[in-house]
């Protein structure tokens, strides 16, 4: 909702002219949820584009979490509806938080060096961009403007959770290991008051020199330290 009047403000402003369409897709919401959404949308004054579609039908019935398959196919029902209605780009509303926790998650659970970029290139929609306007905007900050704004939104509202939860489990292996993560930086920010900034500037500076190995993105291909020898 704060990417959308962000937007709002912006286009208003803007010294180059652009055209934004508020899209809310409909992933399958039981009645209340739905409801807070519209109800927000009013508030704020937003006129969006609601579409259906049938993604908890389908991620339920997956084994273990489908938090991972769930995110990828509304990210591809986005793609696919916005470039149906004339748009070349989709915006997301990820936050500064979301890049740091992403990087720290890829080490801890993935195996890996990567982050949240904060623009990329359309590799099943062409023509088409992803871009993420509240990179740099802190939660905390956001949390205050939905306090300050007295409003109140829906969590993950999928069947899973709502499932989870009515059976006394909040251990949803997906969200679970992002707090996990998100307590740690907390933590690790009681005796490094710069942390947040620190872990977010890491990925600027990889020293490719001092790095094991490496794979490039458009072809898979991996390299290592031992080419140099």
């Amino acid at each position: 909702m704060l990417l959308a009047k962000c937007v709002q403000e912006l286009i208003r402003h803007s010294q180059i002219p652009f055209e934004a369409t508020y899209m809310v897709m409909n992933p399958g919401y039981n009645q209340e949820n739905l409801d807070k959404i519209l109800y927000n949308l009013d508030v704020l004054g937003i006129p969006a584009h609601v579409f259906e579609s049938s993604i908890f039908d389908y991620v339920v019935g997956q084994e273990g979490s489908p938090c991972y398959l769930c995110a990828r196919m509304r990210r591809g029902y986005l793609y696919k509806e916005a470039q149906s209605l004339g748009c070349n780009k989709i915006a997301l509303g990820h936050h500064f938080d979301d890049a740091i926790e992403t990087t720290l998650l890829s080490m801890l659970y993935g195996a890996e060096i990567k982050t949240m970029m904060p623009k990329l290139k359309s590799t099943n929609y062409e023509g088409m961009e992803l871009i993420r306007p509240l990179y740099m905007i802190k939660e905390a900050d956001i949390i205050h403007w939905t306090v300050y704004n007295e409003l109140s939104f829906i969590r993950c509202a999928c069947r899973f959770t709502e499932e989870q939860e009515q059976r006394g489990i909040d251990d949803i292996e997906g969200g679970h290991k992002r707090q996990e993560v998100k307590e740690l930086i907390k933590k690790l920010r009681e005796t490094n008051p710069y942390i947040d900034t620190n872990i977010f500037k890491s990925v600027h500076n990889v020293n490719l020199a001092t790095i094991i190995g490496y794979r490039e993105s458009d072809n898979g291909k991996q390299h290592t330290f031992l080419e140099n020898f």
